[in-house]
């Protein structure tokens, strides 16, 4: 018996030990291969037990701290300059070790899906780029994405510091990545990202509930998600709407019945299907009100040179989920409108002759098929077929819209609680920001929403007015022939007015993205003008022309508008053209029509013989101002503008 209760006071004696060993942790952050903000007084925080004496080590200076009653203890290192490696360590009643520090500029990245862009998704448009990126000195860390409405997290989840090079670069924010690279190749200072953003998410989930207080609408909404048993039935409701759409779509598909075969295998008789164009919606080709289940299929001729070797099926991008079949074998899937199908075709289903591409289009919502002005070709040995054009489809089933359902990671402060708060004692250089597009019905309501976000953040941090860089709306949905109003035109607005604020920066991108793709796939000259931004806001090169022209005043002189300008660079110029198109111009009568333009030194001219007393000018005034021209001679194109204050779209919507 003694023996027995000695054996246990010895065992329990080594795990209270083995407990207080492992007492001091640090946030994720604070991990190997970290970046340190230069130039910044650097906080080193983390968690320990109550009354815990903590002492860092970093660069010959030790500091100590005593946690508090919550084990929580924060120590301040002071200011470095860059360099590195250097080695932190932290030592409790255990002790840590963080190795491979660099002492550099570290910007925090966020917004929605363009600053999530991953570079994996640019494999083949940046191969020279990815094979190039080896640098030690530019490192990402990638938060996970996790939203909280129970008040800020302690932590964030991470996978830690990532060096660029070929394989992690995948991971880097695209448009960080580039920017993250003219900074380094410019000042040569290691440079470090955190990544933190989530695809289709409003501002509003970014802003702290502080913050959120004067926006009483968004303020109800969150103290609504508070409320557990309320999030808990938003998610149960989703899940049968889900469900019961799926089901029904599934169910009703008379291309897949469990007593027949599918018409990937066996498609039926000829003549039930019928003829469409690819690419293309079918809403737009007299297919109406249809979401649910269509197929499509193709024939193809198959030249006997290039049959029993592999292909490649391109299929663009298509709205929004498929299941694509080559000659009745399945080849490849994809959920969503935003990803290129790109599928591998094995050799021993390429037969000489006729051969039968197959896809099943599921669309819940909107319009379905193929998107316009994308790549769609099969790809052979030594040939390459054209699949635009004429194709047959059938309907699988018809079902109403799936309908709404609540996206927990859009409400109110979450991502704030989550994704930032967490991470705001570590010291920054500054924020680049690439958001707005799910804000645009709320235009009007941004120009208060996006400062307010701003003044957040710099709050939080306690940096003072720290570098906020932003990307504006690219150019997105089809052009219009005559001039009118724009959500989006409103939503740029809304950002450029936000210039206001003191140490803001904006890259203008309306010349440079899609018109049937929200994320545009050059983020290479996105980066290059958020870096031109960071030169002139954050490294106070003031001989940088970092932006395109910015109207600034209106003068109607003999029935012509005279538009002046700054930031014109080494001058005003066109490009794609020999004068200056995208503006409009309107009388009293508010009734715009477009005009002529010529440019006059740093100024521009308008005019239209149908407008004899101007009243308002506006400049690539549109969703996607594709004829859009004027620049300043190093290639910045002009900010787009009104020089009216008329309501547009967006006045009241909340």
């Amino acid at each position: 018996m003694y023996k027995r209760i000695t054996l246990l006071l010895f065992i329990s004696a080594w795990l209270g030990a083995s407990v207080a060993q492992a007492t001091v942790r640090l946030p994720r952050l604070i991990s190997d291969g970290m970046v340190l903000q230069r130039g910044q007084p650097l906080k080193v925080w983390g968690w320990g037990a109550p009354g815990e004496a903590v002492a860092v080590t970093f660069q010959g200076k030790t500091l100590a701290a005593t946690t508090g009653p919550d084990g929580k203890w924060t120590i301040n290192l002071g200011t470095f300059k860059a360099g590195g490696p250097y080695t932190l360590s932290v030592k409790g009643t255990n002790e840590l070790t963080i190795k491979d520090v660099l002492v550099g500029d570290v910007w925090f990245a966020s917004g929605q899906s363009n600053m999530e862009f991953p570079m994996r998704n640019l494999k083949e448009k940046y191969a020279t780029e990815i094979a190039q990126s080896t640098n030690p000195k530019i490192r990402q860390f990638l938060v996970t994405k996790k939203h909280s409405f129970t008040g800020p997290l302690d932590d964030v989840a991470s996978d830690g510091w990532k060096n660029a090079n070929p394989e992690n670069v995948l991971a880097f924010t695209a448009v960080g990545y580039f920017f993250a690279k003219d900074l380094y190749d410019k000042y040569k200072v290691p440079v470090g990202l955190i990544h933190s953003s989530w695809g289709g998410t409003p501002a509003e989930a970014w802003i702290s509930p502080e913050s959120l207080k004067p926006f009483e609408g968004y303020a109800k909404a969150y103290a609504k998600v508070q409320d557990p048993a309320n999030v808990k039935a938003m998610l149960d409701k989703n899940k049968v709407v889900s469900e019961d759409w799926y089901r029904a779509a599934k169910a009703g598909d008379q291309g897949r019945q469990l007593n027949a075969p599918a018409w990937f295998q066996a498609p039926g008789p000829e003549d039930a299907w019928k003829p469409i164009t690819v690419p293309g919606y079918w809403e737009q080709q007299g297919v109406k009100e249809v979401d649910g289940i269509v197929w499509y299929k193709k024939e193809v001729e198959v030249p006997a040179t290039a049959a029993g070797q592999p292909a490649e099926l391109i299929l663009g991008y298509i709205s929004n989920q498929d299941s694509t079949y080559f000659n009745g074998q399945f080849v490849g899937w994809m959920y969503d409108r935003y990803n290129l199908r790109k599928y591998k075709v094995p050799a021993n289903l390429v037969k000489p002759g006729k051969n039968v591409i197959t896809v099943r289009v599921i669309n819940t919502e909107e319009n379905g098929g193929f998107i316009p002005d994308k790549p769609y070709q099969l790809q052979l040995a030594g040939a390459t077929i054209d699949l635009k054009g004429e194709w047959k489809y059938r309907i699988g089933v018809a079902t109403p819209p799936m309908g709404y359902r609540v996206n927990l990671a859009y409400q109110p402060a979450g991502l704030y609680n989550g994704m930032v708060a967490p991470v705001t004692n570590y010291a920054i250089k500054g924020v680049i920001w690439y958001q707005g597009e799910s804000n645009a019905r709320k235009a009007y309501e941004y120009q208060k929403l996006f400062p307010a976000l701003i003044t957040d953040w710099r709050a939080r941090w306690q940096q003072g007015d720290f570098p906020f860089l932003y990307v504006q709306l690219a150019n997105y949905l089809p052009a219009k022939d005559q001039p009118g109003e724009s959500t989006w035109a409103e939503l740029r607005e809304a950002q450029t007015m936000t210039l206001a604020l003191p140490a803001t920066g904006m890259a203008t991108i309306h010349d440079i993205g899609e018109w049937n793709d929200i994320h545009p796939l050059n983020k290479k000259d996105v980066g290059a003008r958020l870096a031109l931004a960071a030169e002139h806001v954050a490294y106070q090169d003031k001989k940088v022309v970092y932006s395109g022209p910015v109207y600034q005043r209106l003068q109607v002189e003999g029935g012509k508008a005279v538009l002046s300008f700054a930031n014109t660079g080494g001058g005003l110029m066109v490009k794609k053209g020999d004068k200056p198109l995208a503006f409009a111009i309107a009388g009293a009568d508010k009734k715009f029509v477009w005009a002529d333009a010529k440019i006059e030194g740093d100024k521009v001219v308008v005019w239209s013989k149908d407008v004899p007393q101007p009243v308002a000018v506006r400049y690539a005034w549109a969703d996607n101002p594709d004829q859009a021209n004027l620049y300043n001679k190093q290639g910045l194109p002009a900010i787009s503008f009104r020089t009216d204050t008329w309501p547009g779209l967006t006045v009241g919507v909340k």
